[in-house]
């Protein structure tokens, strides 16, 4: 049996800010993938036409 170390006042503080803030969780995961992108698998011309559009 696993416990959970987060109280539930905790979990539902996190899912109300969650629920309410549904653009900001998205524009926070996507920049997260550019920089993923950008760090780890980006080829010379990737950050070229990056670097462009920028």
């Amino acid at each position: 049996m696993t416990e959970n170390k987060t109280s539930k006042a905790q979990l539902k503080a996190a899912k109300k800010w969650n629920d309410k803030h549904k653009n900001e969780q998205r524009i926070y995961r996507y920049r997260s993938y550019a920089r993923k992108f950008i760090r780890d698998l980006a080829t010379d011309d990737d950050l070229k036409g990056l670097q462009e559009m920028i």
